[in-house]
């Protein structure tokens, strides 16, 4: 009952934030980013890692409001005023090179691990979040049930792959890391998956084929993602990445595929949206 509710609750305000204006998109997006990115650390620090854990969050946000204020109509100064997004840049720029002096005082045994993870959560967790901000604008100005039919692309992907997958899976897809994922859950997700990207498609009056191809490589990459997050999970030891979602576990939990398929999604689309 707390999963199911909890679950409703979580997509009413993710549906809820996406739809309602630019602006709650990007704080949808930026709670996501802080919370992702404080779970990967913690993950980090349980497998023996020491990570920047302040200095790699500025850094993801920064990279965020870059990309957010170069997409925003509603804050058009931002985006036309280079000097200002040239020296956001730069700021950004300079957060990288400052983790290394950092280390110079931290004392640190294994100083190469501590800047690598604390790269990788600005890679892993605001890169992809970061890239989502561009998602409304493909088809021509703001529009947010591109983000709603990517999301509900991954959703069938999950359901489709777990009914299929207990129905009759019997062939393990990665049994090193996920014993309960099939080769049968897998295909069945990804013909759910098609199947919505062709309901979205008649939904936006867009390409049948060309929202057919985008659920396809949602699902491919998203299935990936999972894999990757419970390989994370598994070398630090824990069942979920957090506990801020009762019954779901934390945001990598939940957004483990966004995070994975975002930057190939956007590829494709820029390429053939």
């Amino acid at each position: 009952m707390v999963r199911t509710l909890s679950g409703l609750i979580l997509a009413g305000v993710v549906l809820g934030a996406i739809i309602w204006s630019q602006w709650s998109y990007a704080a949808l997006l930026l709670a996501l980013l802080v919370g992702g990115m404080f779970e990967f650390y913690t993950l980090a620090r349980k497998q023996g890692n020491e990570p920047q854990q302040l200095l790699g969050i500025v850094a993801g946000v920064v990279l965020f409001a870059l990309n957010f204020a170069f997409v925003s109509d509603d804050i058009e100064v931002l985006r036309s005023d280079r000097a200002i997004f040239a020296s956001g840049l730069a700021f950004l720029l300079l957060l990288l090179p400052v983790m290394f002096i950092c280390e110079l005082y931290r004392k640190n045994d294994n100083p190469a691990s501590a800047i690598g993870t604390t790269l990788m959560g600005v890679i892993y967790v605001a890169l992809p979040l970061s890239l989502l901000c561009y998602f409304p604008l493909f088809g021509g100005g703001w529009n947010p049930w591109t983000v709603v039919a990517y999301i509900f692309i991954i959703w069938a992907n999950d359901v489709f792959a777990y009914l299929v997958g207990m129905s009759i899976g019997r062939h393990r897809l990665f049994e090193r890391i996920s014993p309960k994922k099939s080769w049968e859950g897998f295909f069945g997700g990804i013909v759910g998956a098609i199947a919505m990207g062709v309901a979205a498609a008649y939904v936006l009056d867009a390409s049948v084929w060309v929202w057919a191809g985008l659920a396809l490589v949602t699902a491919v990459f998203g299935v990936l993602g999972d894999l990757v997050e419970s390989m994370l999970k598994r070398a630090a030891g824990v069942k979920d990445s957090g506990n801020l979602i009762p019954g779901h576990g934390g945001v990598l939990d939940r957004f483990d595929a966004m995070l994975l398929s975002a930057p190939f999604v956007f590829v494709y689309m820029l390429f053939v949206m």
